[in-house]
C-alpha cells in the first residue's frame, strides 16, 4: 500500500519533467540548427536578392578551421577567402566586380580588396582580403541594366551580442519553465503529503 502511494506523487512528477525536458531539447536543437545554417535558401542570411536575381556569400579562414563556413561574422582576423555563389544563372551573363572596404562608407574607406568587373561563367566569384578587426562592407556589383549591387557587411573578431542573445534565449526559458514546474511541484499538496509520509 505504501509503494502505491510512493508511486502516485512519482508519476505526477514525471510527466511535468518530461514535458520541460523535451522543450528544452527542442530548444537546444533550434539553436543549434541556427547554428550551423541548416535553412532554406530564402531564409540564409548569407544571400542578398534583388528582384529575382540572388547572390550568396561564403567566408573561409582555412589557416585557423579547415572546415568552416562563415558569412558576416568572422571569428578572426588574417587572410580570408571569399566566395560569392552567382545564384541566378542571368548573372552569369554580366560583368560582375566585387570590392571589398575598411569600414561602412563605401565612398570614403580605404579598399583593401578588388576585383575588377569580369564574366564568371562558373557562376562563382573568388577572391581574398587581409582583415584586421573591425568592421568591412563587402560590395558586389553586377554591370547589368539596370546595374545591381548587393552589400555584405563584415564584422571581424568582434563580439556579436544580439546573436549570443538569441541562441541563448531558448535554453534559458526552458530552463526557466523547468525551475517554475519543479517549485510547483515541490509546494504541491499531494508532494506535501508523500513528503510527510516517507518521514519516519
Amino acid at each position: 500500500m505504501r509503494r502505491t502511494a510512493m508511486r502516485a506523487p512519482i508519476q505526477a512528477m514525471a510527466r511535468p519533467l518530461a514535458t520541460a525536458a523535451f522543450i528544452l531539447i527542442a530548444a537546444l536543437h533550434a539553436g543549434a540548427a541556427g547554428a550551423h545554417g541548416k535553412e532554406s535558401l530564402e531564409e540564409d542570411s548569407c544571400v542578398r536578392r534583388i528582384g529575382e536575381n540572388m547572390v550568396h556569400l561564403s567566408a573561409y579562414q582555412p589557416q585557423f578551421d579547415a572546415g568552416a563556413q562563415y558569412c558576416t561574422e568572422i571569428p578572426k582576423g588574417g587572410d580570408t577567402y571569399l566566395v560569392v555563389d552567382l545564384v541566378d544563372p542571368a548573372l552569369r551573363d554580366m560583368p560582375i566586380g566585387m570590392r571589398v572596404v575598411k569600414g561602412t562608407n563605401e565612398a570614403e574607406d580605404e579598399t583593401v580588396s578588388l576585383q575588377r568587373p569580369s564574366h564568371h561563367p562558373d557562376g562563382v566569384i573568388r577572391g581574398e582580403a587581409s582583415l584586421d578587426q573591425g568592421l568591412y562592407t563587402v560590395i558586389i556589383t553586377a554591370e547589368g541594366t539596370p546595374p545591381l549591387t548587393y552589400r555584405y557587411p563584415l564584422r571581424v573578431q568582434m563580439i556579436n551580442y544580439a546573436n549570443i542573445f538569441r541562441t541563448a534565449v531558448g535554453p534559458l526559458i526552458a530552463l526557466l519553465l523547468l525551475a517554475l514546474l519543479g517549485y510547483k511541484l515541490m509546494k504541491s499538496k499531494r508532494m506535501q503529503r508523500w513528503r510527510s509520509g516517507t518521514r519516519p
